[in-house]
């Protein structure tokens, strides 16, 4: 059940029932707190990490009539997920309460539909950087007092110093403040751990202007040259045609914009670079980082070999190494019915294995040409870049008396156990912020 920051007077009745009548009442430290002497059940902090412990208190207090205290909404960014994920949904009885998003809302008058979420809750500060876009609104759950201060530097380092930044404290209690500033202005020291914080994003005149859909400008990457152009990554990204949840390997990574692109189109999307050269897979942590998704997984290893053991793709991207003996094949194998793959080439060697394997799996083939107007003395002409050649492909539907396999790629992790319950957006956060308990 969920509860606020006005703890047992802002609980209903079926709530407060529950609560009198369980034997066991799990929740954080500050959750408990709120709980008046008259619920007698025992009182169960969670520990840390909490994820991992939820299986062995579930069993633990079994038959004991187990609550479990959640800030807010429980399915919202909050235990609830890993509760039903674990127990099942049809042995929960979920009471929620008003997240502090809802309460948020209702402060500042902004429609909920319309104002994007960010947890930073257990997730990286960089991952706030793929939302940034100019005019929106966000709302920031904290992972503690110092979460406002953090926000701020990093909204004025990627250029959106000007953004008005709405600190929201204890909401729903009887001690909620509200304070305002920019960010570049922002010099309020740490103050209350229950915290959301209200962005309205605004780009400082000059700063570069990161688009929603793929083709990000070249210059937003860090590169050695190893970088999939712009307007041939917008037409690769289309190929690919990523939709939320799904995983790519981006074999041959280069300088990761590939994966980043592809998990810059929903946050539920997820990728793996594989990149041989430990200089390029660091420099795709970087680019990562900066563009918003750090939850970019980067292997460094070389292909076929580094793609042991790897949880199957929906998507694979191969931009390097094709020449590889097993490459493609180990890439075509791998892929479930209705995968898709995707694989670029300059060079004639390549090029011609790409033909080949049109003509054994079909797919289409084209060649991607593009020419950039420069100077030629007084006057302007065409430089051509290297044509590129693409093959795309999808894997059958399997016959219903098929087996697909797994492929030579597949490994231990594959399947439900390297699924979305594991990846940096699943679970609960650390206790103490709001949606996290």
């Amino acid at each position: 059940m969920g509860i606020g920051a006005d703890g047992w007077a802002g609980l209903t009745d079926a709530a407060r029932a529950a609560l009198r009548g369980a034997g066991a009442i799990l929740g954080g430290p500050r959750q408990l707190a709120l709980l008046p002497a008259d619920c007698p059940g025992e009182r169960v902090a969670w520990p840390s990490p909490l994820r991992p412990a939820v299986p062995g208190l579930l069993a633990a207090h079994a038959g004991r009539g187990l609550a479990v205290l959640a800030s807010g909404d429980p399915m919202f960014f909050g235990i609830g997920r890993a509760l039903a994920e674990t127990a099942g949904p049809g042995r929960l009885r979920v009471l929620p309460h008003p997240s502090s998003v809802s309460y948020a809302c209702a402060r500042l008058g902004w429609p909920l539909e319309e104002t994007v979420t960010v947890s930073l809750v257990g997730r990286p500060l960089a991952a706030l950087a793929a939302a940034l876009h100019h005019r929106r609104r966000l709302l920031v759950l904290s992972a503690g007092a110092a979460t406002p201060g953090e926000v701020a530097a990093l909204l004025t380092g990627r250029g959106y110093g000007p953004s008005r930044l709405h600190l929201l404290e204890q909401l729903g209690s009887d001690r909620e403040r509200h304070a305002v500033s920019t960010a570049r202005d922002w010099d309020r020291p740490p103050g209350d751990p229950l915290n959301v914080l209200a962005v309205e994003c605004l780009r400082e005149p000059g700063a570069p202007r990161l688009g929603a859909v793929p083709g990000l400008p070249d210059t937003a990457y860090e590169h050695d040259g190893q970088l999939t152009k712009r307007h041939v990554r917008a037409a690769t990204l289309a190929a690919l045609a990523p939709a939320p949840g799904e995983l790519l390997w981006d074999v041959g990574g280069g300088s990761g914009s590939i994966g980043i692109e592809w998990m810059r189109v929903h946050p539920s999307c997820r990728a793996v670079a594989v990149e041989r050269d430990p200089e390029r897979a660091a420099r795709i942590v970087r680019n990562a980082e900066t563009l918003g998704v750090p939850g970019l997984r980067v292997v460094t290893a070389a292909a076929p070999g580094g793609l042991a053991g790897l949880e199957r793709p929906d998507a694979v991207f191969v931009g390097g190494g094709l020449t590889a003996p097993g490459l493609l094949d180990a890439c075509w194998e791998v892929l479930g019915p209705g995968g898709r793959l995707v694989a670029n080439t300059v060079t004639l060697e390549s090029e011609a294995l790409l033909a080949d394997r049109y003509r054994r799996y079909g797919g289409e083939l084209v060649r991607l040409a593009v020419a950039h107007a420069v100077p030629v003395g007084g006057f302007t002409g065409w430089r051509q870049a290297m044509p590129v050649t693409q093959w795309t492909v999808t894997k059958p539907t399997a016959r219903p008396d098929s087996d697909p396999g797994a492929g030579p790629g597949a490994g231990p992790d594959m399947g439900a156990g390297a699924g979305p319950a594991e990846s940096p957006h699943a679970g609960p956060g650390r206790a103490g912020a709001y949606e996290s308990e």
